[in-house]
């Protein structure tokens, strides 16, 4: 257990009789003790079969081109880019499908030249198989790459400079659950080891162990560009011992440089975890929620390094890895490098797939201590498959012979990070979750030692994953729930201010008024008061006025209407009665006198009505509308007016009648 971090640290560790021991070290002390292969030792662990035989006795094999790719959008711990290629377009090999500028994303790119086909969710590799957006890309066989930029002058260059081409070809961790390369070579606190795990440890798989053999040069070439980023005073390179071909060879790429150690690690599961290898190799404990580099470390898988490699020295993003295609329902165990996005049914085509030999179809996607059985055959390869596992009946333990726990405690004797698996399984079972968290349940690594050695047979660690998997849930709802009301809170708190400053606007409108009314006087303001209605008055007069003068305009109007017309028939009438006398025929002739009798009558009767209509309409219509302006002796001598009028109108009409009537 770390003591302090510093020149001289204090570390606790167990002495070979299994004392905890209390040291101080320096770096130079932990240097000394490596050179003479005296490392250090986890707690727990087991020692499972390798069955590594089946696959690694052969070199990296090619595969012919799949008839699809499906490339997940997110491969990588962190979040996804954005899609920047559509349905119908053509890709070039190495080009980039997503791209983000947020600070955990990592882009993914094409493995080959071709059409994309389809941008929708699709099989995840992952325990649920839950589909998520995934790029489907039809190879045109001509595996055209886009044009390459390599940078092997980086040493050159600004640090910042090769830390963005590292990001740009979607480099990630290989080795473990992917963290974000480009994030790991910028460290913010200074480090001591660079260590480059080599381990391998879990059974069956040999994808490291053929990449450290055939290209260890290449690795040592990514150690290099690490080095050059990280800064550390000492690089480890840990192989376990049965490994020794890798060993060899690391040895011999790593010879040129001193600072470079290449270390041989006893073969013990899980000492491939991340916080197991830095305590083997430096007796270091990383602390409850910390990092390596709290201690001075930084861990990089051999995979990582020959993706640096490849994308500093070529210019070549990561877009394949070696895998292990492995079990006893294969006919040809093998390591392939596989394209990524490539289903999981064309890795089995080419490895001789037997299904005849299994029950119920069974592919791991990783190892047997910690993989994960998917749920379809279209289920992509991703930058962390590194072994698909394809076991006969009887391989490996059924998982439906799980049986009552016996309380043994074997669980806690093999558990390398000193967890009570047995309390933490009963927690997850119960769905108790504040217990199991209060176990240090996050603090499980998932690898598999416990239910390894369960007599039982109890697939502990898929009760731990169920139970992280809702305390995340639940973590994220109640953030959900936490930023609502943080939303709702800054909402009630924005209203209740605006409210208030109203309230202060209109006080001290308020003592602005009350302070002029005692400047002016009692008297000024009511000077004020009057004049601002007498404003009002003059105002409402105004208007007032303006529709009396619009109505009598419109009164004028109709009267000279009225009397234009008035005129027009007393001309109709006057022109029938002339005509009518002209056309008079003979005393003599009968016909003529009825005629003329009539046209008399008709005239007669339009000059009554004309007579009618001057007395009714005109006068009166006048005197109405001019009753409201004039005066009452006005009013009487208008109506004697008309009474004369109509007695004039009778006599002309009269006098019209006797001469119509003489012969």
């Amino acid at each position: 257990m770390a003591m302090g971090f510093g020149k001289y640290a204090s570390w606790r560790y167990p002495d070979q009789a299994g004392v905890l021991m209390t040291v101080k070290m320096s770096f130079e002390t932990i240097i000394s003790r490596l050179q003479k292969q005296q490392l250090w030792q986890f707690p727990g662990g087991v020692h499972p079969p390798g069955v590594k035989e089946l696959s690694n006795t052969s070199s990296i094999q090619a595969l012919p081109m799949p008839e699809f790719v499906h490339v997940p959008v997110k491969q990588h711990t962190g979040t996804e880019g954005d899609i920047i290629v559509s349905v119908g377009e053509n890709v070039l090999k190495g080009q980039a499908l997503t791209h983000s500028n947020a600070p955990f994303a990592v882009p993914v790119h094409a493995p080959t030249s071709g059409v994309v086909t389809a941008i929708e969710p699709h099989t995840s590799a992952h325990p649920s198989g839950v589909p998520e957006v995934a790029v489907s890309i039809q190879p045109d066989g001509n595996d055209t790459w886009i044009k390459l930029n390599p940078i092997p002058h980086y040493q050159t260059l600004d640090r910042n400079k090769v830390v963005e081409a590292i990001c740009d070809a979607g480099i990630s961790g290989l080795g473990g659950a992917g963290f974000p390369t480009h994030i790991k070579v910028a460290p913010t606190k200074p480090i001591e080891f660079l260590i480059i795990n080599g381990i391998e440890c879990e059974p069956y798989i040999s994808s490291d162990d053929r990449l450290m053999r055939e290209h260890a040069w290449q690795v040592r070439q990514g150690i290099d560009v690490l080095v050059h980023l990280v800064q550390p005073k000492c690089v480890l390179v840990a192989v376990e011992d049965n490994k020794p071909e890798a060993l060899q060879a690391l040895t011999i790429a790593c010879q040129e440089h001193p600072d470079y150690m290449v270390v041989s690690v006893p073969t013990k599961y899980p000492a491939g975890g991340e916080k197991q290898l830095i305590q083997v190799l430096t007796g270091r404990e990383v602390p409850r929620k910390g990092l390596p580099a709290d201690i001075g470390c930084s861990m990089f898988n051999v995979g990582t390094c020959y993706a640096i490699a490849d994308a500093i020295f070529s210019g070549k993003p990561l877009i394949e890895r070696v895998v292990t295609i492995t079990g006893e329902a294969v006919s040809t165990p093998q390591n392939v490098w596989a394209l990524l996005g490539t289903p999981v049914s064309h890795l089995m085509a080419q490895s001789g797939y037997q299904p005849h030999k299994q029950k119920h179809q069974q592919i791991i996607m990783g190892g047997p201590m910690m993989g994960f059985t998917i749920t379809r055959l279209d289920t992509p390869v991703v930058k962390i498959t590194n072994c698909l596992l394809v076991p006969a009946d009887k391989e490996l333990p059924d998982p439906n012979d799980e049986r009552a726990c016996i309380r043994c405690g074997l669980c806690a004797d093999a558990c390398p990070a000193s967890l009570l698996p047995q309390q933490l399984y009963w927690y997850s079972k119960a769905k108790d979750y504040e217990k199991s968290e209060e176990y240090n349940l996050f603090d499980c690594i998932e690898c598999g030692a416990c239910a390894y050695v369960c007599p039982s047979e109890i697939p502990l660690v898929h009760y731990y994953r169920i139970a992280k998997s809702d305390i995340r849930n639940q973590r994220d709802e109640k953030d959900k729930s936490d930023k609502a009301k943080i939303r709702f809170e800054a909402r009630k708190a924005r209203l209740l201010e605006e409210k208030r400053l109203r309230e202060e606007k209109h006080r001290l409108a308020a003592e602005q008024r009350k302070q002029a009314i005692n400047r002016d006087g009692e008297g000024g303001a009511k000077a004020k008061i009057a004049a601002a209605l007498a404003r009002a008055k003059a105002k409402k007069q105004e208007s007032e006025d303006t529709s009396v003068t619009a109505a009598t305009v419109d009164d004028k109007k109709s009267q000279v209407q009225a009397a234009i017309a008035r005129a027009k028939a007393k001309k109709a009438a006057t022109k029938k009665a002339e005509v009518a006398t002209t056309e008079e025929p003979s005393p003599d002739d009968k016909k003529a006198k009825v005629k003329a009798a009539v046209a008399r009558a008709k005239a007669k009767k339009a000059a009554e009505s004309s007579s009618k209509e001057e007395t009714s309409t005109a006068p009166e219509n006048a005197g109405e509308s001019d009753n409201d302006s004039m005066t009452p002796e006005q009013i009487k001598k208008q109506k004697v007016a008309n009474a004369i009028a109509k007695a004039k109108a009778r006599g002309q009409a009269l006098k019209k009648k006797e001469t119509s009537n003489k012969p």
